[in-house]
């Protein structure tokens, strides 16, 4: 039952957020056709089959049951209906083709302008409504590095201080993360070892390594204490208690509760423990539990190892938020993109499908609530416009190529031309969607 449930709940997020970003995409598209003068004949979320529908004006409305995507029907244009037969007909004035290059040009880019409207409307929104929860740098000492991290692959060592990234200092953790910063190819950290400052250069490959060992976290820079302790635990059963850090484990000295776990999970025998209870120190020995390889014990909390502030942002601070996760998204997405081309990350490790935004969407959700669910939302706004404005025939992209030939050359390609090329880019979308789609279930299932 409980599956069941999950992959439901997984489907009807994933319907909501798409809903949302192809209707916006699409009445992009519809108010400039409107603006400009062009009959729309049709204005559909969803793919046929049909699920209901009207009809105003000179526009049908429909909603189909397949909500992988949308289209808005516009006459006079060789759109994705694949339809000629106004090629030969006299062009009327409300045509698409009647247009100058300029006006279908706004049109066809006006669905992913719109992508990217919501998506700085949404970071507005969520600046404007939650705050942030902010970290200071200054308030974060040095972090645990495992000889096996990537962190210690481009020469940090524990208890270094990351400070800031690319020459430039930050002021709060998450500025170090920035994925416009993590995406470009000369990146390199600033860390603090024994006062001196060091800077730290990364491979091209440093995002491929991040994305699959993770790098730097703020739980790199907790202490080796705990929060509290499990009842019945093995833990509890040793007598520790809240608020105790343990300082050595089997006589080897620990100060980061990432060290503290590692030590953990690496044996299946019993741990003598150095504990630092107030001042007072002394020592327990206990087992892990045999079934989950853990000791009882609870992180300890952030408010109280950090200096966390929340910040909050009257209209215009958030509207500048807004701008810059909007770009910090844009800019990661087409840096990771140039990066798979280019070889440095694993495509198939970086590329997802409908089962991979689903459960992304579901998990994003779960752990964040409706901040959770607008965050990936605005997210795949981005994702949208920047994949729709690919060069590929069928897409706005191909199509914006088309306008930009005519607008140079004076002429409109031929029909014959255009229709094989979109029949082409249906049959390499459709190819692709397929690929991702069973690279999708082979990362779900282990494969």
């Amino acid at each position: 039952m409980d599956w069941i449930l999950s992959i439901s709940s997984t489907i009807l997020i994933f319907i909501a957020a798409i809903f949302i970003l192809v209707t916006i995409h699409e009445l992009g598209h519809f108010i400039a056709a409107k603006v400009f003068g062009m009959r729309v004949d049709k204005f559909s979320i969803g793919f046929p089959p049909k699920i209901f529908g009207f009809k105003k004006g000179d526009t049908e409305y429909v909603l189909g049951a397949t909500p992988l995507g949308g289209y808005v029907s516009i006459a006079g244009m060789l759109d994705e209906s694949m339809e000629t037969d106004f090629v030969d007909q006299e062009v009327q004035p409300d045509e698409f083709r009647a247009k100058p290059v300029w006006q279908r040009m706004i049109v066809i880019t006006a669905g992913v302008i719109f992508n990217v409207i919501l998506a700085v409307i949404i970071y507005t929104g969520i600046a404007l409504h939650y705050g942030e929860t902010v970290i200071p740098i200054d308030s974060m000492k040095g972090a645990y590095v495992s000889e096996q991290s990537v962190a210690h692959q481009i020469g940090m060592q524990t208890g270094d201080r990351l400070i800031g990234v690319n020459g430039e200092e930050v002021e709060h953790f998450r500025q170090l993360l920035n994925p416009s910063e993590l995406t470009g190819r000369e990146l390199t950290f600033l860390v603090e070892r024994n006062g001196e400052r060091l800077t730290l250069p990364t491979p091209p490959n440093f995002l491929d390594l991040v994305s699959k060992e993770g790098f730097i976290s703020q739980e790199h820079y907790l202490p080796s204490s705990f929060s509290a302790v499990q009842e019945g635990s093995p833990a509890d059963e040793a007598g520790l208690q809240g608020g105790d850090k343990i300082v050595a484990v089997d006589g080897e000295p620990v100060n980061y509760w990432v060290q503290l776990v590692d030590k953990i999970q690496a044996t299946d025998s019993s741990l003598t423990l150095d504990v630092d209870r107030n001042g007072e120190q002394f020592s327990v020995t206990l087992s892990p539990d045999s079934e989950t390889g853990q000791i009882g014990i609870a992180s300890p909390d952030f408010e109280e190892s950090f200096r966390v502030e929340q910040v909050t942002y009257n209209l215009a601070g958030a509207v500048n938020i807004g701008f810059e996760r909007s770009n910090d998204a844009l800019f990661g997405i087409v840096q990771g993109i140039g990066k798979m081309f280019s070889g440095d990350i694993s495509v198939r490790e970086n590329l997802g499908g409908p089962v991979a935004i689903a459960n992304v969407t579901r998990e994003a959700t779960d752990r964040g609530g409706w901040l959770g669910f607008w965050n990936i939302t605005a997210f795949l706004s981005i994702t949208l416009a920047i994949m729709n404005m690919l060069p590929i025939p069928a897409l706005d992209g191909g199509h914006f190529m088309f306008l930009v030939y005519e607008g140079i050359t004076r002429r409109e390609p031929s029909p014959k031309v255009r229709m094989g090329l979109q029949q082409l880019g249906f049959i390499l979308l459709i190819g692709l969607f397929i690929l991702v789609t069973f690279n999708d279930i082979l990362r779900t299932f282990g494969g």
